[in-house]
């Protein structure tokens, strides 16, 4: 019997080395939430399949990285790089179609500006307009979450317009308090800790974002849509 022609995800499903003990599953390109649909199904299918010295399953924008045990995947003929990644495939011909990500509309209040955004003045200036009118801009939108990482519970959000997007800072800030609101390149996204960091801030939340006596620790999850509303400093804890 002919195999089934793969589908359209299917074909875009490409496998690349990460070291000698995880691969790297391509499935798109870019910012975009049918590609991201697509990762974080993949990622659901394997956490629940039976594949061997699986460890652990880290998804982003538009890839999936698979950390494995190659001891676990020794003795199928081939290298255990190579055993894995025909497995994977063989999974993803057979996944049919991704569903959108269930997610929650999670509303965030933000102090913008002042000593909780400092970068909110030059980008305004540098844009030929009013601080109140970038502030407008951002918090108009719903951000969807892609994904959490770089540290525990921060949260990149795409669809940030594009009048609002700006470079990384040249040089790094070494604290940047937790709840900073930020933004680099076509994201934003929110320090859910205490960490360095080269965004542009443009304001903080109150919010805890990671909690770890809770669960589960993080307050976003990939799916979920943020809508920032702002706040003034007098309600700012």
């Amino acid at each position: 019997m002919a195999p089934a022609p793969a589908s359209r995800a299917a074909a875009s499903l490409r496998v690349e080395p990460l070291g000698d003990e995880a691969l790297l599953v391509v499935l798109g390109e870019g910012i975009d939430g049918a590609v991201n649909d697509r990762v974080h199904h993949f990622a659901g299918l394997l956490q629940g399949s039976a594949l061997p010295g699986l460890r652990d399953l880290v998804p982003a924008y538009a890839t999936l990285a698979v950390h494995y045990d190659p001891a676990a995947w020794a003795d199928f003929g081939q290298t255990p790089y190579a055993a894995l990644a025909a497995a994977l495939e063989r999974i993803w011909r057979t996944a049919g179609g991704a569903a959108p990500l269930p997610g929650r509309v999670v509303e965030i209040p933000v102090c913008y500006g002042g000593q909780y955004g400092p970068d909110l003045g030059e980008m305004a200036l540098h844009r030929g307009m009013a601080e109140a009118d970038l502030i407008a801009r951002h918090a108009a939108d719903a951000y969807r979450v892609f994904m959490l990482g770089f540290a525990p519970g921060f949260a990149y959000l795409g669809g940030l317009a594009p009048g609002l997007a700006a470079p990384r800072r040249a040089t790094p800030r070494a604290r940047v308090p937790a709840g900073s609101v930020a933004i680099a390149g076509l994201q934003t996204g929110i320090y859910a800790l205490e960490t360095p960091g080269g965004w542009q801030i443009i304001g903080r939340t109150p919010l805890r974002l990671f909690d770890p006596s809770l669960d589960p620790p993080c307050l976003l999850r990939p799916g979920d849509r943020v809508q920032f509303r702002p706040i003034p400093e007098s309600a700012f804890p």
